[in-house]
C-alpha cells in the first residue's frame, strides 16, 4: 500500500484550503466587530470519551490565522481521553482565536471520530484479527482518514486502485474468474492479488491458484467458518459486508485474518470538543 505521509507542508496546505473555504471572500465579518486586542487564554476540552487525533491540524489553523497565538498540546494524537480531558491550551488575540476555532475543531472532531470508531471495532475483534479501512472515503480526504484509522489501532487497506489487484463480483460478471486471476498473476509486478468470493462454490473454483488473499463478501458466519478453514492453508483471509458492532465479534471468531469495515471512514460520528475561557 502507498505510504501515508502527513508532512508539515501537507498539513499546513490542507488547513490553509480549509481556512480559505471558511473566510472567502470577506473574512469573518462577525469577529471583525471585535475591535480591541484583548488577549485570552482558553482550554480545549473533550466533551466525551474518545481517541483524540488531528491536533497538528488544529495547531496550524490557529498559527495560519495568527502566528502569535500559542497552542500548547496536552494530549498527543492517539491518546485515549475522557470527558472533560484537557487537550490543549490556547493563548492569544481573542478575535483571531474565534476566527480559527471552527476549522480547528472540525479537523479534531472528524479525525478523532474515525479513530474512536475504529478503536471500538478493534477491541471487539480481539488481538488475532485486524480491522482495516476501505476506499469508502470522502474525496480528497483519504490520506487524513486513513491516518485516523491507524490512530485507532486499525490497518489500512489499499490506498488506491493501483496499489493491488482486487478482483470483485462486478469484474467476474464480465469475465471468467480463473482467467482474471491468471492475468493478474502474469501482471502483478510485486503487487498483491486479492480475490473476492461470495459463496463456497467460487472459492473451490480458484483454490490452488497463486494469489495472496481471499475476500469473503457478505457470507453467513456459518459459511465463513467453512471457507476460512479451507482457504487458510493457502491464503490470507478477509471478510467484508454487513460488519457492525453487533456482528464483528462473531465474524472475528471464525478465524479470519482481517475484517474490512467501510463505516469507520464514511459514517464515523464526530467527537465533540469545546473551547472554554
Amino acid at each position: 500500500m502507498s505510504k501515508i505521509k502527513l508532512s508539515k507542508d501537507f498539513i499546513r496546505n490542507t488547513v490553509k484550503r480549509a481556512l480559505n473555504e471558511d473566510l472567502y471572500p470577506s473574512g469573518d465579518i462577525t469577529s471583525s466587530l471585535v475591535k480591541n486586542n484583548k488577549v485570552i487564554k482558553v482550554k480545549l476540552l473533550s466533551n466525551q470519551k474518545a481517541i483524540v487525533g488531528g491536533l497538528l491540524f488544529a495547531k496550524h489553523a490557529f498559527d495560519l490565522v495568527d502566528n502569535k497565538i500559542k497552542f500548547k498540546i496536552k494530549k498527543k494524537d492517539g491518546s485515549n481521553v475522557k470527558k472533560g480531558s484537557l487537550i490543549a491550551t490556547i493563548e492569544g488575540n481573542a478575535r483571531n482565536i474565534l476566527i480559527a476555532e471552527r476549522v480547528a475543531l472540525n479537523f479534531l472532531s472528524h479525525i478523532s471520530g474515525i479513530a474512536s470508531k475504529t478503536n471500538q471495532f478493534v477491541k471487539l475483534a480481539g488481538k488475532k484479527c485486524k480491522i482495516c479501512c476501505t476506499r469508502k472515503t470522502i474525496p480528497n480526504m483519504r490520506v487524513i482518514q486513513k491516518y485516523a484509522v491507524k490512530l485507532g489501532g486499525g490497518t489500512n487497506h489499499r490506498f488506491n486502485l493501483s496499489d493491488e489487484f482486487l478482483i470483485k463480483d462486478n469484474h467476474v460478471a464480465s469475465s471468467n474468474i480463473k482467467n482474471l486471476v491468471s492475468l493478474a498473476i502474469k501482471n502483478k509486478k510485486g503487487r498483491k492479488i486479492t480475490v473476492e468470493v461470495d459463496n463456497l462454490k467460487q472459492l473451490n473454483e480458484i483454490l490452488g491458484l497463486k494469489f495472496n488473499t481471499i475476500l469473503f463478501d457478505n457470507m453467513s458466519v456459518k459459511n465463513l467458518k467453512v471457507g476460512v478453514k479451507i482457504a487458510k492453508k493457502y491464503y490470507e483471509t478477509e471478510a467484508s459486508g454487513n460488519i457492525n458492532f453487533k456482528t464483528v465479534r462473531s465474524v472475528a471468531k471464525t478465524g479470519i485474518d482481517r475484517i474490512s469495515v467501510g463505516s469507520i471512514t464514511h459514517s464515523a460520528a464526530a467527537i465533540d470538543f469545546k473551547l472554554e475561557i
